[in-house]
C-alpha cells in the first residue's frame, strides 16, 4: 500500500522544528506537520471573533492547512512541540480523499459553532448550495431531500425551531421551498452572506 505522505530521506526535505507553548506553527499548502512530541490545537474564528477549535492533536498526528479549506486555519501549540515538516504528495488519491473528509467535517463544525439557529441554518444552506446546488432562474437549487428533522439533527436543534426559521426565511424572500423538501436559496447576496 502506498503511504499517505511521501517523505524523502533527504535531511533537506524533512526538517525537525521546535515550538514553544502558545506559539503558532506556520502552515503551507505544500506541506504538513507531523507532531513528534507535545500537543497542538487547530482552530479558526468566526466573523464575530468567536474561536472554534477544530481539533486537538498529539504525537504521531498530522496537521496543516493543506488538509483544510477553513480560513484562517491556525495551529497553536498547547505545550512545547517537536514536529517534522513533511512535503505533501497531492498526487496521491488517498490524500485527496482524506483531505476532502476532513474539510467537510471542519466546515460542518464551524457552521454548528454559530450562536443562533438562524445563523447556523443560513450558513448550512449556503454550504449545501455550494456543494450540492445547481443554478436555476431564481437562485441555487439545493436538490437534496432533507426533512426539517434531518436539518435539525445536523444543527443539534429541534424540528420545530428549524421549521420556524425556514418559514421566516421564506417570508423574507431568502429561500423558496419546493415539493419533496427541496429548497432554492434565492439570490447572490444571500449566497455571499451564507458562504
Amino acid at each position: 500500500m502506498t503511504p499517505l505522505y511521501q517523505v524523502s530521506d533527504s535531511p533537506a526535505v524533512v526538517s525537525k522544528k521546535y515550538f514553544s507553548r502558545r506559539e503558532l506553527m506556520p502552515s503551507q499548502n505544500s506541506s504538513v506537520w507531523q507532531i513528534q512530541s507535545g500537543s497542538v490545537r487547530t482552530m479558526t474564528y468566526l466573523d464575530d471573533g468567536t474561536i472554534v477549535t477544530l481539533g486537538i492533536w498529539g504525537a504521531g498526528d498530522i496537521v496543516g492547512s493543506a488538509l483544510s479549506t477553513i480560513e484562517p486555519h491556525i495551529i497553536e501549540c498547547l505545550s512545547a512541540v517537536e514536529a517534522v515538516a513533511l512535503p505533501l504528495d497531492r498526487q496521491n488519491k488517498m490524500v485527496e480523499a482524506l483531505a476532502a473528509h476532513v474539510e467537510q467535517a471542519e466546515e460542518l463544525m464551524v457552521i454548528r459553532s454559530y450562536r443562533t439557529v438562524d445563523s447556523m441554518l443560513l450558513k448550512l444552506l449556503g454550504w449545501l448550495a455550494k456543494r450540492f446546488g445547481r443554478t436555476v432562474d431564481n437562485g441555487q437549487l439545493i436538490d437534496l431531500r432533507l426533512t426539517n428533522q434531518d436539518v435539525a439533527e445536523i444543527l443539534c436543534s429541534t424540528r420545530v425551531t428549524v421549521s420556524r426559521v425556514l418559514t421566516q426565511f421564506e417570508d423574507q424572500g431568502i429561500i423558496q421551498r419546493l415539493p419533496l423538501h427541496r429548497i432554492v436559496l434565492c439570490n447572490q447576496e444571500t449566497l455571499r452572506r451564507a458562504g
